[in-house]
This record gives C-alpha cells, structure tokens and sequence, in this order.
C-alpha cells in the first residue's frame, strides 16, 4: 500500500521569482496599479484607499534594506525547502495549486480538476529585447532551454479521479493538454525552482481558487484533503507519496493575522478553525489558502515540523504577499 511520507507548502508569488533590485525598488512603482485589493475585511478596495490607512512608521517597514533583507529570508527559506523534498526521497508528489485563465476560462472553470497524462508541459521562456523586469520574472517560470515535459503518476492520478467520483466528487478529468497550453504558474513554479534534476512524478490537483462564482468553500476543501488522505493509504502499490501546496499566503493586502492564523491551525491540526475561514477572506491572491487547506487536512497524521514566515511587504500602503514556506515531518 501507498504510504503518506512527507508534506510541503510554498508560496509561488511573482516575489520569489524577482530580483533583489525588483523587490527594492519595482514594486513599489506597480503596486498602486493593481486592481485586485481587498481589505482585511474582504472588501473590495483600492491603493489610493488603502495609502492612508496604513499605521505610521509603514514607510520604513519598505526601505531598500529592509526589503533586501526580506529577499534574503525568503531565498534561504526556499534554498531549504528544495533540500527537504529531495530528502523525502518520494516516488510521487501530489501537487495542489490553482489555476488562474491559463488551462481554464471563466467560459468553463471547473471547482477541481485532476491532471492524469503522461506528462504535463511548461512553456519555453520568449524574452523580448526590452522586456521590463516585472515580464522577465513572470518569464522565469517557463524553461530557457525550450518546452519541458515533466514526469506525472498517470495510473495513480487516474484511479484517485475514479474513486473520488465514486465518493460524489465531481472531478474534472485531464488526459493531456491542447497545442500551446502549458501547465499553470502555481505548478511550473514548483518545478522550476525545487524540482529540477530530479524526475519526481507529479499528480496536479488543480483547484479553482481565484474566479468567482465557483470557488469551493473551505469546509468543501477539508473534505477533499480528507478524502485524498484515506485514497492515498489504499492505493495499492508500495509508494511513498508526498503532498505539496502551492501559493498563499494572503495577498495582495498583506495580513500577519490571517496568515499566523493559519499557520498556528496547521501546527494545531485545527480541521474546525481552518473549515470555518469566512471565504469573503479568501479573494484575489489569498484565496490560494485554499490550496494549503487542501494539503493540510491530506496530511494530518504528519505534524508540521518547519515553518518559514516573510511578511513579503513591498509599499508604503503596505502591499504584497505573506510568503510561507513550511514542511511536515518526514518518515523514514
């Protein structure tokens, strides 16, 4: 039987894919323009709003030192992740994250959906000759060598798609993708940074996160990690089997509260706090949480063993992500 080993989480924000000097300086310059600002209330918002609201002393939270500093702690925080699922020594890593309109459409945007071909692809890397640096990091997530087909777990991914229909989840089923479709950010992300040189096939749970009206509550995302738990110890072959979330924390308003709310609820195993998040919560960039939610519940045997916090400011109106990094025991 299949045995649950070891389990990770990673933001995958725009953040981790910038330089040192984009974090000090470009963010501040674009954050004003984003549209999609919701307070910590979960209304929609705007930065002219949220500029004023911020408590004094926010500017110096945003200097260039400090956001230096923030750049390295995240760097070092992911440097170590990478490290710990190479360790784990997996057969498979079964990878929740959301897509956000690159394989679906608001025309058709399934709640979940499950990846079972043989292979799933990233895009090549196409830079133009002035490309500004926010377009370069969006770039980084693709490959700059030409298209990649990374490795997944057809068989396993296939028999999870059955037996959680057999289960009343109404599943999505993806054997392959069309021409010119590639595999979406919250998953090419975690290629690119901690699975490379090394062929560790992936099972995509792709969750409808972002795009109202059809995003799963947080109650209904204890109950798939709940019921990809019990499928993953009745899978019959010997495997060890790793989960991974991808995204979060809160973001684009950046909220210490939620996000160490979050992280106390994984260390806790607290299914009932984590069920009963308000979704009006979990919008634009924050509404990846579900991911972890997800991912939190699949694992629940293992405690979480290492947990890197950023509070990823970026602007005096104290814009960005709350960057988390976390891992869960791993069994021998």
């Amino acid at each position: 039987m299949a045995r649950l080993v070891a389990a990770f989480g990673s933001s995958h924000s725009i953040m981790l894919a910038s330089q040192r000097e984009d974090w000090q300086h470009g963010f501040r310059a674009i954050d004003p323009k984003n549209r999609f600002y919701y307070d910590k209330n979960g209304n929609k918002t705007d930065y002219a709003s949220l500029l004023p609201l911020a408590p004094p002393g926010a500017d110096e939270m945003v200097t260039p030192e400090r956001m230096g500093e923030r750049f390295d702690q995240a760097q070092a925080a992911m440097d170590e992740l990478r490290e710990r699922i190479r360790a784990a020594r997996l057969d498979v890593l079964v990878l929740v994250g959301d897509d956000q309109t690159e394989l679906f459409r608001t025309t058709n945007n399934p709640a979940f959906a499950i990846y079972y071909g043989k292979t799933i692809r990233n895009g090549a890397q196409v830079h133009g000759d002035a490309d500004a640096w926010y377009q370069k990091a969006r770039v980084w997530r693709q490959e700059p060598g030409g298209e990649r087909d990374y490795p997944v777990r057809a068989d396993m991914a296939e028999w999870l798609i059955r037996q959680l229909c057999d289960r009343d989840f109404d599943i999505t089923a993806m054997d392959g993708l069309e021409p010119g479709q590639y595999e979406g950010h919250a998953f090419s992300f975690i290629h690119r940074r901690y699975l490379q040189d090394i062929e560790l096939p992936v099972i995509p749970v792709i969750v409808n996160t972002f795009d109202p009206p059809n995003q799963p509550t947080p109650r209904r995302c204890i109950q798939l990690g709940a019921a990809l738990r019990e499928l993953i110890a009745a899978y019959p072959e010997d495997l060890r089997v790793g989960v991974l979330a991808s995204g979060g924390l809160s973001h684009f308003v950046v909220d210490e509260d939620l996000d160490n709310g979050i992280i106390r609820a994984l260390r806790d195993k607290d299914t009932a706090w984590l069920a009963g998040i308000d979704p009006k919560l979990l919008q634009a960039g924050s509404s990846e949480i579900r991911n972890w939610i997800i991912a939190a519940e699949a694992v629940k045997p293992l405690d979480l063993e290492w947990v890197r916090y950023v509070p990823g400011y970026r602007s005096p109106a104290l814009t960005g992500t709350g960057l988390c990094f976390a891992a869960w025991q791993t069994l021998d």
